[in-house]
């Protein structure tokens, strides 16, 4: 059950497969473990894999770049080929055993138990603060768009950014309840259409609305490398969806030509928006871009309400994984639709309480990228791989490289996620 719920969700967003899987049993072991023939065309798998990759990133790229200087963009180019290279051992991963379906299936290959739980962990993680940064990218620009907005709750001042983070989880609360999430799974794939809206957009500001290309920025900034590395490897952290992605194919001989494609678009995509960011605002840059359009134009308004759209529509799918986890845990003492609608609830409420109490977006990125994603997106495929495969014990190129890579990753993650807290704490 848990490696068949692993399979129907990602990190970033769920699959859109092509039709119903057709399950086969090649012996009695793969029988038990239900493998699957995947029936998706090679569009389709590109088309999820773009919409894996696609995410809020996007608006935080221009602010990494302002943080870590035009150096950084080597950087960016750097964490991509990574990613894309530990993407490609997930699949190598995969091929070695006929049973992985998912990801958490490829920690308990290599791991046991322990790989299991520690990557069933790091997503859920991952996942509770990326849909508690919703929240928080809500209220940021809901109170943008509207400043004069605040509530009064008895006698009580609460002001716009708070009021609009609790008003958005109560409108966002029903979408938890549902059971059936197959009509916002193809709401949320709106990833990459809502980054070409969003990209354009900010270009027509730039270009049109007279904000201009001025800015010069500068070569680098050691102090905020950082926090730029965090937030580039946030922007790919789709690599839990990629083992549904590959057994999800038709022909999966071609899923590095679909990884290939969809690492080039979203590398480009990211790197066009940083550079625009950048040149427009230069180190006045927010840790969302979107809060420095001047408002008042139309173009800023298509961007920010593309912004504002995509989260409400993703939130939901985002933490289901989170109450399967959950329900699985706790529904076999307290098996009742109340229950489970108690936990969802729950879970909601908690994530505001989060976001209300660390309303940094950049900060709370920051840490996702540098303690979890480098943690999922690198340094685990990487040793899942090693010990997979066996090339530990070998002297090689390839095992030399891929511990080189891991080495990085531990002090990328270890850096970063100190330089994350550390301004998280000093915000509060």
């Amino acid at each position: 059950m848990e490696s068949q719920k692993q399979e129907e969700y990602s990190v970033t967003i769920p699959l859109l497969l092509a039709s119903d899987k057709e399950t086969k049993a090649e012996d009695h072991q793969i029988a038990a473990a239900a493998a699957t023939t995947g029936t998706s065309s090679f569009f389709n798998a590109c088309f999820n894999g773009l919409n894996a990759l696609s995410g809020v990133g996007i608006l935080s790229v221009p602010y990494a770049l302002a943080s870590g200087g035009w150096l950084s963009l080597l950087l960016l180019f750097t964490i991509a080929i990574s990613t894309f290279y530990t993407g490609l051992l997930i699949q190598r991963c995969m091929d070695t055993d006929p049973t992985i379906k998912s990801y958490p299936d490829i920690g308990h290959r290599a791991f046991g138990k322990t790989g299991r739980i520690i990557v069933l962990v790091t997503m859920n993680i991952e996942l509770y603060l990326v849909a508690t940064g919703f929240l928080i990218l809500e209220g940021d620009n809901l109170s943008n768009l509207l400043p004069e907005m605040g509530l009064e709750f008895y006698g009580i001042n609460v002001s716009g950014k708070k009021s609009f983070v609790v008003i958005v989880a109560a409108i966002i609360l029903p979408t938890i309840w549902l059971n059936s999430m197959s009509i916002l799974s193809y709401i949320s794939a709106s990833g990459v259409l809502a980054s070409l809206i969003i990209l354009g957009s900010i270009l027509w500001v730039g270009e049109f609305d007279g904000v201009g290309f001025e800015e010069k920025g500068k070569m680098v900034n050691w102090k905020g490398m950082p926090s730029a590395i965090s937030l580039y490897a946030f922007c790919y952290c789709a690599h839990p969806v990629f083992p549904t992605l590959y057994t999800s194919m038709r022909d999966q001989r071609q899923f590095k030509k679909v990884l290939l494609l969809c690492f080039i678009f979203c590398t480009i995509t990211y790197s066009s928006m940083a550079i625009l960011g950048y040149l427009m605002f230069g180190s006045n840059l927010n840790s969302q871009i979107t809060l420095n359009l001047p408002t008042d134009k139309l173009s800023s308004r298509i961007a920010i309400c593309t912004t504002l759209v995509n989260p409400i529509a993703k939130y939901a799918l985002m933490v289901t994984p989170i109450v399967d986890t959950l329900e699985e845990r706790f529904l076999s003492f307290y098996n009742t639709r109340k229950f489970s609608l108690l936990i969802r609830t729950l879970l909601v409420i908690s994530t505001v309480i989060v976001a209300l109490s660390l309303p940094f977006f950049g900060y709370l990125m920051s840490l996702v990228g540098a303690f979890l994603s480098v943690t999922a997106s690198i340094i685990l495929p990487c040793l899942c791989y090693l010990k997979i495969s066996g090339s530990y014990r070998r002297f090689g190129f390839e095992s030399v490289g891929i511990g080189l890579i891991v080495v990085i990753g531990v002090v990328v993650a270890v850096v970063g996620t100190y330089t994350a807290v550390v301004d998280i704490v000093r915000e509060m």
